[in-house]
């Protein structure tokens, strides 16, 4: 399988990061692009008014008529460029034109009056030929013998200048709000850096350490989010060092258990060789495989260990599934049915309705049978073996032989523990059940049964 990699942290910050810059940035362009269009509106605005009011000043009557002598400042007070231009209207009290040009749009009968200058004025948006226009209509009193009433003057200037002013405006501000944005990413890039730094010294305390080092990392000098990383890799280290040490006492354990029988298997054998007579060699040979059946079933038994640790990693990692406990038994009863009558011994089975439970269906056919052995091989001849499947996850298996005493009956879960040294078992079996039982964390009881023997109790949790 590849390796996969999480990318950079500094990297996902920072790109995190812009992507959150990014969002007031947007907003600032826009609000900076309508402030900037707000401020060059008020700035021609009152340039606007301004022309209006030397228009205004112009104004004189002829004959009774009114007369517009407009100066060339009310025209030039602009900065003119190719995107700009300016045009005028003046009207007398009927609204006749008297000046400049004829089309320039009315404003609207509801368009207020500015209260920002003290004038009767008010100012709106309009098209004049095609071209988009800000206009101020301004009224002028005039009171002139025969003549009283308003003038009105119109100014109109196209909008390119003022675009161009807010877009500048708008640019002018994304320039520095960027420079500011690269600025902090910096910043924020040196401040990661030096944040990290503990987790370098902490990867190389950990790539400086022998292979064979598994003592807790030092909590010096751990900044607190860090502490309770350090604290997982120690309770690692420390479960890790423990099943190294289980191991190890248990290759030790298994080599001595190894070692025993197959030396008497060996002398044996030469002790065979040695005679002449087929007799000799015949009760030899049976000797010698009676030891290969039992060192067999320790093998086996060794291995049966191996599988635990496997099945309850496996069940650890949510990789149980439903089984149906009580034919399993079943099963397993039948199996076994012909070896208990050889023996002479009667097997029962007890089951009151189905009970499901989850776990490995491989360590309890193991826990099953090693239970079932340990009472067939300690039950005499006409004896009974029963087998319980009871509500709502209780197994039961009673035998009437001799029993466990009570000062005894937690150390036989101990590996390699054999309550007769001289007997034939490896200390193994009840050692697996055990073992099975707290994978699947089930609580396992043992007691004397009803038929004077041992009662061996399992419960299986039901969630």
């Amino acid at each position: 399988m590849s390796e996969r990699r999480g990318g950079s942290l500094r990297g996902r910050l920072l790109w995190r990061l812009a992507g959150l810059l990014s969002i007031p940035l947007l907003i600032g362009g826009v609000s900076a692009y309508w402030n900037g269009r707000a401020a060059a509106d008020a700035a021609y605005d009152r340039t606007l008014l301004a022309s209006a009011r030397a228009i205004a000043d112009g104004l004189y009557t002829d004959a009774g008529k009114l007369r517009a002598d407009v100066p060339y400042v009310a025209l030039d007070v602009f900065a003119y460029d190719s995107q700009g231009r300016i045009f005028y209207q003046v009207s007398d009290l009927e609204g006749r034109l008297v000046s400049g040009y004829d089309d320039l749009p009315a404003p609207a009968p509801d368009t207020p009056r500015t209260d920002d200058y003290p004038a009767l004025a008010r100012f709106y948006d309009g098209e004049h030929r095609g071209v988009g226009v800000r206009l101020v209509s301004l009224l002028q009193p005039v009171s002139e013998p025969g003549m009283n009433g308003m003038a009105e003057i119109r100014v109109a200037e196209t909008v390119g200048a003022r675009e161009r002013m807010a877009r500048g405006l708008l640019l002018d501000t994304l320039w520095r709000m960027g420079l500011l944005a690269l600025i902090t990413l910096a910043l924020v890039w040196l401040a990661v850096s030096a944040a990290l730094r503990p987790l370098e010294r902490l990867r190389g305390a950990v790539e400086e350490r022998r292979p064979d080092d598994l003592n807790p990392l030092p909590m010096v000098q751990v900044q607190d989010e860090l502490r309770p990383l350090v604290a997982s890799l120690n309770h690692f280290t420390e479960r890790l060092r423990q099943q190294f040490e289980r191991q190890a006492q248990f290759i030790a354990d298994a080599s001595h258990e190894l070692r025993t029988p197959l030396a008497a298997l060996k002398a044996r054998i030469e002790l065979g060789l040695r005679e002449r007579t087929p007799e000799v060699w015949h009760s030899t040979l049976e000797k010698a495989a009676q030891s290969a059946d039992r060192l067999t079933h320790l093998a086996n038994q060794l291995l049966s260990l191996a599988r635990i640790e496997r099945g309850a990693r496996a069940i650890a990692e949510g990789g149980a599934e439903r089984v149906e406990l009580a034919g399993l038994v079943r099963e397993l009863a039948l199996a076994l049915a012909p070896l208990a009558h050889q023996r002479g011994i009667a097997l029962a089975l007890e089951a009151e309705c189905e009970t499901f439970i989850q776990g490995e269906a491989t360590l309890l056919n193991e826990l099953l049978y090693n239970l079932v052995d340990n009472a067939l091989a300690h039950t005499p001849a006409g004896g009974n073996v029963v087998l319980r499947v009871l509500a709502p996850a209780l197994l039961e298996v009673e035998d009437d032989g001799p029993g466990i005493p009570a000062d005894e009956r937690e150390q036989v879960f101990q590996r390699f523990y054999r309550r007769h040294p001289q007997g034939n078992g490896a200390g193994l079996g009840l050692a697996i059940v055990g073992e099975i039982c707290t994978a699947h964390r089930a609580s396992i009881a043992l007691d004397q049964g009803q038929l004077g023997g041992l009662l061996v109790r399992v419960r299986f949790p039901t969630d």
